[in-house]
């Protein structure tokens, strides 16, 4: 996929070779590198509240018209953003691995469009309705908001099928991304701060289990001094030159 210039330890092209069971974390930086880079926008109408004022359940109860208005706003922003390198090569290194899970803290579906298939979201997806009355994923999912809010088909107002401020994370997500962590032999932590829990105890898991710890991220974060190797840069691209020097160590024991 690409020229490799990226420099690793023995003992990392020992872990891409022998590893059987690798798993991925993903945050807002991955996003970021296609064009979804903030929360909100900087300007405008949406500069003038804080995220914690719209992205909670109070909110939307209040005034759900503001609340779908902004997150329409950010939906559009999403479907007119497209996967980058790094969202392609995680899916094509998925096609090639049995044990491969990806867990994103991202909402935006970007690891989905790039041709991935065995996805944990962790906090939902920005591009999904989910009711409000009887709790049905994806009612609605074609309806964008226009001027009303958009309803159910037993009549409750739908939401955005995401995790809100004050709201817990969903219980078989969370759990499959712990069981993944502890199974992985490899893990890769890309493009997060390492700081927002549950999620960033996901490496520290993995690693108190056994697997080679991999950061990828424009700057050192709090998980650095633990990781195994770090990797400096945008993920856009590393991973498909980390993708490529797999590639090669695969092929050199098959």
């Amino acid at each position: 996929m690409s020229s490799r210039s990226i420099i690793l330890s023995d003992s990392a092209r020992a872990a891409l070779r022998d590893s059987s069971s690798i798993c991925i974390l993903t945050g807002a930086g991955v996003s970021a590198e296609s064009g979804v880079a903030t929360f909100r926008g900087k300007e405008g109408l949406w500069s003038k509240f804080r995220p914690e004022e719209l992205a909670n359940i109070q909110a939307f109860i209040q005034n759900p018209e503001l609340v779908w208005e902004w997150y329409q706003y950010r939906r559009d922003i999403v479907t007119n953003a497209q996967p980058n390198p790094g969202h392609v090569a995680l899916a094509q290194w998925e096609k090639r691995i049995a044990g491969f899970t990806l867990i994103t803290q991202n909402v935006d579906g970007f690891h989905q469009r790039a041709g991935s298939r065995r996805v944990i979201e962790l906090h939902g997806n920005i591009l999904r309705n989910r009711c409000l009355k009887c709790g049905n994923i994806g009612a609605g999912q074609e309806v964008p908001f226009k001027e009303k809010v958009p309803l159910c088909d037993c009549g409750g107002m739908l939401r955005p099928d995401v995790v809100w401020f004050g709201e817990m994370l969903p219980a078989q997500a969370l759990n499959d991304a712990f069981a993944a962590a502890e199974a992985a032999d490899l893990f890769l932590s890309i493009g997060t701060s390492a700081i927002v829990h549950p999620a960033a105890s996901l490496p520290e898991v993995a690693k108190a289990s056994g697997a080679f710890l991999l950061e990828i991220n424009i700057e050192p974060t709090v998980l650095t001094p633990m990781a195994d190797l770090f990797l400096e840069g945008p993920s856009g691209k590393i991973l498909p030159e980390l993708f490529d020097e797999w590639m090669a160590q695969r092929a050199n024991v098959e």
